[in-house]
């Protein structure tokens, strides 16, 4: 019966996904996500009737009490992962670090649908998982609070001040936190993903090129950093650094590609108490090694470091950070070079 609904669970990414969702929902219970933590409710299907439909709680609401008889085929059409997932807590739940008179005290809200066809829950199936439309990646990184790359490129945001139109405000307000890229008619100055990617290559140097795209936890720190340390020294040396840059975003030049803001970080990482490779360098060093580089939008200055240019000398900038974001770092770091000469116009 579940065949008819439903998808295949196992050896597949859905499947991969349930321990890690089950030590979401403990970590919630047993209060490590405070009250910032939710679960869906579940989408449930019985084929046939109850047993029994009661009379409605409330008049007019249409709240009734079911009895469900025990054998009845209830399958999950929506929200299999988290089913999967608590039965792992209930099945081991000193594995995932909680109790069952814990994982007893919470309720699992859910939707309950009985007396349709199978086709009719096939179509549910297929409405829950296609019709929505999935959240922009930008956008549900720009809300995850515990991702420690977002966390502390807000805080750059907050802190940055910038003189902008005439008046003097936070760069938050030209910060685009739903797209991954900026157009000729957005307001705002450089995407929060680009801004993030400067944040993670900072802290990890060129590791981070590979954690652009993935969250950041507390586990996730270079050895021997903690969150409290990893914002006490990156949010001044890279707002220190945004806002000296701040003429370059406002005229949308090169300094705002994800590319080249990676590389900076890359750069910036040397200027870190937990820099473990490389010639380390002071925030007066870096500034200097940034002041003479031409970030305007021109192929003979990025063309073949951070974007390739057509026959008319036009620049993409759409290889990304992974792809083009080491070449920019040896190119600030290494003035001497094919590249460190080029992208400072020598």
């Amino acid at each position: 019966m579940r065949a008819l609904v439903q998808r295949m669970l196992k050896s597949t990414q859905k499947g991969r996904n349930v321990s890690a969702y089950a030590c979401y929902i403990a970590s919630g219970v047993s209060g490590g996500h405070g009250a910032a933590w939710s679960t869906p409710p579940i989408t449930l299907w019985l084929d046939g009737q109850p047993g029994a439909v009661g009379d409605e709680l409330v008049a007019g609401s249409g709240i009734c009490r079911i009895t469900v008889l025990p054998g009845s085929p209830v399958v999950t059409i929506d929200g299999e992962t988290q089913v999967t997932a608590w039965h792992e807590l209930y099945d081991a739940p000193e594995r995932f670090g909680v109790t069952f008179e814990q994982l007893s005290r919470v309720r699992v809200p859910f939707e309950l649908y009985f007396g349709l066809s199978v086709q009719d829950a096939r179509q549910i199936f297929y409405d829950r998982n296609v019709e929505g439309v999935p959240v922009a990646k930008n956008l549900a990184m720009s809300m995850d609070q515990r991702d420690i790359g977002t966390q502390i490129a807000h805080r750059i945001a907050e802190t940055v001040k910038v003189e902008h139109g005439g008046k003097v405000v936070p760069l938050t307000k030209l910060v685009q936190n739903r797209k991954r890229q900026l157009t000729k008619t957005d307001p705002e100055v450089v995407t929060l993903s680009a801004l993030r990617v400067l944040v993670v290559t900072a802290l990890h140097g060129r590791a981070g090129l590979n954690l652009s795209s993935s969250t950041v936890h507390d586990a996730d720190l270079p050895d021997g950093v903690d969150t409290e340390q990893a914002e006490r020294e990156l949010v001044p040396l890279l707002s220190q650094l945004i806002a000296g840059l701040f003429p370059h975003f406002a005229a949308r030049d090169a300094v705002s590609a994800p590319a080249v803001l990676a590389g900076i970080g890359i750069a910036a990482h040397q200027a870190t108490s937990w820099a473990a490779t490389g010639t380390r360098l002071s925030s007066d060093e870096l500034v200097r090694l940034l002041e003479p580089v031409r970030f305007e939008r021109e192929a003979r200055y990025w063309g073949g470091v951070a974007a390739s240019a057509n026959a008319s000398g036009a620049l993409n900038f759409g290889g990304g950070a992974k792809d083009s974001g080491g070449r920019v770092a040896d190119a600030i770091l290494g003035p001497d070079t094919d590249h460190g000469r080029r992208i400072r116009g020598w």
